[in-house]
């Protein structure tokens, strides 16, 4: 039975409120909880973004740690000489590889032609060749004693003195060599881009009365927008941390620099300094390419995926889009590959020899692990920005991409230092405690050197799926959660089918950049195990570049192999094609 409310008098004081227990503040009712995004999902990411860029942070601090007297003295010397030749070199590489890369992948996925077929897979292949040892094969090919210019004064009787010919070990000789090995990264986004593309679109445009031209520039490329600027952003991160190519065409550029302070010099600060400044130049140029996209949305709505038409293509057309996708395979693989082949031929070694076998499984077997490894992580830092928005799952994306600005031997100084302070630590407590030297169980690990690798080619994995993750729409998200699917069960029921072809892209360009990567490796393989990149620097380091052939062409053929199969899928990649139904016949095409 409920006790009667006491009823007050008019001259009765009102009773003392009753003291509240206190109570922990909420966080203005979890206002800034939203804006930050606080979840495990985002802090779970932030707290691997963190990893990865350790090794960066411990160069970046030694690099401030300089003061301004050292920033002024590196103004006034080396600095301005090092941003011209960079920007020069990083302007007309983004403008090659998004030129050469988005038209060959627009004609072999939207237009029919002679061999278009063959194409699809053949231009990829330059990825698989290294920058440098193309550049060591065009130096032979193309110098005064190589055999170009000696056919040539042969054929017109010239002397030396009687005739010019470009210097290819110049500024814009390596602009053309990373254009035709780079430009893949380009193509292989903007193939799968335009492949997951809805017909409904492209066939609105042509009742239109658009041409095919019209609806490549006006149709496809803003679709495919994020794909194109995320291959060019690879290719130009690529450049701006080579070292092998620009050092040989006496190119000074902040990787030059770097490596002539830190191991020529003994310089530790001014090569720190130098790695930062190259940094922040990535920085700003992603932030201003994210800043110009703005809030623009590139998924499509709708739900009707046919076979894609493709625009038949006759006579000039023909031997246009041909002579188009032959240049870019000539001169990236075709040519450095024969001339490889010559001299591998001439005096190269035994490629089925014991050693090369060797060789060629610890090349393999660090590839295959470090790509892996960084799609599963890449994977997991793009989801979690999605499903728990934020800063932080944001700030964990841009922290994990910083490190393929920066050279593999900063990455691994940046990883070997805390490495070997920890193993001396333990070493030292094990001793005192036990009698045990555990040794360096980390420091000079296949572990550690897999996590260099990670770190180095991280932003190439997360930039392949956050292209592809750009196509799921959120209707599907949101239609899996309302059916009562958690996030790890739509991450693995509906993001991982439909990111199958951007997953496989982004494993494939990791794998054969770890089968190319040599300044980490040279410095962070454990003994005696050498890699196919090692093999061929060591050689040609030596001047000895036709014995270093036959390295680089093992590093070529091994590449073919997952090259050729990632083509397949990605042409099979798309929604509601069935395997084997990529060829569109010529049934399923309507009348042009």
């Amino acid at each position: 039975m409920a006790l009667a409310k006491p009823q007050l008098g008019p001259d009765a004081a009102p009773p003392a409120p009753r003291p509240r227990a206190w109570r922990p503040r909420a966080w203005h009712h979890w206002g800034h909880a939203r804006r930050w995004g606080l979840s495990r999902f985002s802090i779970a990411a932030l707290m691997v973004a963190l990893l990865i860029a350790a090794p960066i942070g411990a160069v970046a601090l030694q690099g401030l740690g300089t003061g301004i007297n050292g920033w002024l003295q590196l103004w006034a010397t080396v600095l301005p000489r090092y941003l011209l030749n960079t920007f020069w070199l990083a302007l007309g590489v983004g403008i090659g590889v998004s030129i050469i890369g988005t038209g060959t992948a627009w004609l072999v996925t939207m237009c029919r032609f002679p061999g278009r077929q063959i194409f699809e897979w053949a231009l990829v292949i330059p990825l698989a060749v290294p920058a440098y040892v193309m550049a060591y094969a065009y130096t032979d090919f193309l110098q005064h004693a190589g055999p170009l210019q000696t056919l040539l004064r042969d054929v017109f009787a010239l002397g030396p003195r009687d005739y010019w010919f470009p210097n290819v070990r110049s500024l814009p000789g390596a602009i053309l060599m990373f254009t035709f090995v780079l430009y893949p990264y380009v193509y292989l986004l903007s193939r799968a881009a335009f492949l997951q593309q809805s017909a409904c679109v492209i066939e609105v445009a042509r009742t239109l009365g658009a041409s095919p031209w019209r609806t490549f520039r006006e149709i496809a490329i803003p679709l495919a927008r994020p794909a194109i600027a995320g291959g060019t952003a690879l290719a130009l991160m690529e450049t701006l941390a080579d070292f092998g190519t620009v050092a040989h065409f006496s190119v000074q550029t902040f990787t030059t620099g770097i490596y002539r302070a830190w191991f020529s010099f003994g310089d530790r600060p001014l090569a720190a300094q130098l790695a930062l400044t190259l940094l922040v130049v990535v920085i700003v140029t992603m932030t201003v390419e994210r800043m110009a996209r703005g809030r623009a949305q590139y998924n499509l709505s709708s739900e009707r995926y046919r076979p894609l038409p493709r625009f038949a293509l006759k006579g000039a057309g023909a031997v246009g889009a041909i002579v188009a996708c032959t240049i870019p395979v000539t001169i990236g693989f075709l040519l450095p590959a024969a001339i490889l082949g010559e001299m591998a031929l001439s005096n190269g070694h035994n490629l089925f020899s014991a050693r090369y076998m060797e060789l060629t499984l610890n090349s393999l077997t660090l590839a295959g692990a470090a790509a892996i490894v960084a799609v599963i992580i890449a994977t997991f830092l793009l989801y979690a920005r999605r499903v728990a928005p934020g800063l932080l799952s944001h700030m964990a994306a841009r922290v994990g991409q910083l490190g393929y600005a920066v050279p593999g031997s900063i990455i691994a100084v940046g990883i070997l230092v805390p490495l070997a302070a920890f193993d001396n630590s333990l070493d030292a407590w094990m001793r005192a405690s036990f009698g045990i030297s555990t040794g360096l169980l980390l420091t000079g690990s296949l572990a550690a050197l897999v996590f260099a690798y990670v770190v180095r080619f991280l932003a190439i994995a997360m930039q392949s799926v956050d292209a592809s993750l750009h196509k799921v729409t959120p209707n599907m998200e949101s239609a899996a959660r309302s059916l009562g699917a958690g996030r790890w069960r739509t991450l693995r029921e509906v993001h991982l089918p439909l990111l199958r072809g951007g997953l496989m892209t982004a494993g494939l360009i990791v794998f054969v950049e770890v089968m190319k990567e040599l300044p980490a490796t040279l410095l962070m393989r454990p003994f005696n195990f050498d890699t196919l990149a090692v093999q061929a620097y060591r050689l040609a380091s030596d001047e000895r570049l036709t014995e270093a052939s036959t390295a680089a062409l093992v590093i070529v053929l091994a590449g073919l192999l997952p090259v050729i199969l990632l083509t397949r899928s990605i042409a099979q990649s798309r929604p509601g094609a069935a395997p084997g139904s990529s060829v569109v016949t010529p049934e399923q095409l309507p009348a042009d």
